[in-house]
């Protein structure tokens, strides 16, 4: 079991902003995205820094409720100063973090009904938003570990909660019996037990985090497994890698492994 400490998402959110504002400053904004298909890069920093715009602003309120909009984005009008507007809004959302409970209890649409979801999930939308970028200029990318065993393990928390804007993840049910995937980090020694039921899915009960499955979890039979570096994983489980991929290795039922990648897309 990993035991590893708990990271600081308010620091890395800051690192990962610094690390994409950086990448595109003076870049060609009329790029493709490949990993975004129909995006070019002023569109995914147009998303990331709104996206980053709207979580300040709902931590900010403490909202209690899913709000109508997603608030003035202050977009600037021209695209040579998206890049200053993607720091600006990062380190406002940092100065908004540092100064809030984020222990406070608010609205949020995952598994944590607290001010920190938002931090988290900030981070993972800044992380793999960056990789676009890089994917898009060409340029190589690295991801560490600790990282990314907490983005995997954030993205499937929060998976089952995410229906009313991922239509498809309310397919995400077994074909009849009981199904299990594993998904296991080769590089941290974490491992995910995801139960598909015919009324849905959700994590294997007991599981409270990266490497933290209940008693004998490493042990229950599992339908189809899938094991990658942390990375890899991460990557894979936001659909920006496939799972032919050589650092991937997969066994078990593929209909089950070709449902969920149909019907995991965030």
């Amino acid at each position: 079991m990993n035991t590893a400490e708990p990271l600081d998402h308010r620091a890395a959110v800051a690192a990962e902003s610094a690390r994409f504002a950086g990448l595109v400053e003076g870049a060609d904004l009329s790029l493709a995205v490949p990993t975004c298909p129909g995006w070019t890069l002023a569109d995914l920093i147009r998303h990331t820094g709104g996206a980053q715009r709207m979580f300040t602003a709902l931590v900010r309120a403490l909202v209690q409720e899913r709000p109508a909009s997603r608030g003035d984005l202050r977009l600037p009008e021209r695209e040579e100063d998206y890049a200053d507007w993607l720091a600006a809004g990062a380190a406002e959302a940092d100065r908004v973090f540092a100064g809030t409970d984020l222990d406070a209890p608010m609205w949020v649409w995952g598994a944590d009904g607290h001010a920190r979801f938002w931090v988290r999930r900030m981070l993972f939308e800044t992380l793999v938003h960056r990789f676009d970028a890089e994917r898009a200029l060409g340029l190589p990318s690295a991801i560490d570990p600790a990282l990314a065993r907490d983005g995997v393990d954030e993205f499937l928390v929060n998976l089952p909660f995410a229906a009313f804007f991922a239509p498809g993840v309310a397919e995400l049910r077994s074909a009849g019996p009981v199904q299990h995937i594993r998904f296991a980090s080769t590089d941290t020694d974490d491992e995910w037990l995801v139960r598909l039921r015919p009324d849905g899915f959700g994590l294997v009960d007991g599981q409270d985090g990266p490497g933290q499955g209940g008693p004998g979890h490493g042990e229950m039979t599992a339908d189809a497994t899938v094991r990658a570096g942390a990375a890899d994983l991460l990557l894979l489980v936001y659909g920006r890698l496939d799972r032919s991929a050589g650092a991937v290795r997969t066994s078990g039922d593929e209909e089950l492994l070709q449902r969920w990648s149909t019907h995991s897309a965030f």
